[in-house]
């Protein structure tokens, strides 16, 4: 749908918004991209159709009746009988928000294009390092577990010894004939 009114730039959050995780990828929907590129969402796939060859698999694909009933849910769309989308929406990896920069010429499909990539950009820098620091406390988590294992063991060894029964010794050294 084009939408005359929307601003010719948006902000990160309003992209951040719009990408979902579906088979362990970041992606977005086609009819949000066309949405931010302010073009009908048509025109889009159209010009997708027009060039599959750009277009592999880890750039773009057709969602299942199941992920797309399932994400529909989360974003709260109508069903094709209400008005809505009477076929299953293509979604794009980062990868092929790339590609349609090279499918697309308008300006604004350039100027969207360029400030999704850097969000894109951005979420990944993220990622690594939310993964990084997860690796460091996983690494203070198993040095804390080896010194509550050592001083579990401490403890054992204190309880041993404060169990131990004073039992009578035989005496030993010089004992006197007359004792």
């Amino acid at each position: 749908m084009t939408n005359k009114n929307a601003p010719s730039s948006f902000n990160d959050e309003v992209v951040i918004n719009k990408i979902y995780e579906i088979r362990g990828q970041k992606v977005m929907l086609d009819s949000d991209l066309a949405e931010l590129y302010q073009v009908e969402t048509k025109r889009l796939n159209e010009q997708v159709h027009r060039n599959p060859d750009r277009f592999p698999e880890d750039f773009m694909f057709k969602l299942t009746d199941v992920e797309w009933n399932s994400l529909r849910s989360q974003i709260a769309t109508s069903k094709g009988r209400r008005g809505g989308r009477t076929y299953l929406p293509n979604v794009f990896t980062e990868y092929g928000v790339l590609m349609l920069s090279s499918v697309l010429n308008s300006q604004q499909a350039i100027q969207a294009n360029i400030q999704i990539v850097r969000v894109f950009a951005r979420l990944r820098k993220l990622l690594n390092e939310h993964t990084e620091v997860r690796q460091e406390i996983a690494k203070i988590k198993k040095h804390l577990q080896n010194h509550d294992k050592n001083i579990e063991l401490v403890f054992t060894y204190l309880d041993e010894l404060t169990e131990k029964k004073a039992v009578p010794r035989k005496r030993i050294g010089f004992k006197p004939d007359n004792l």
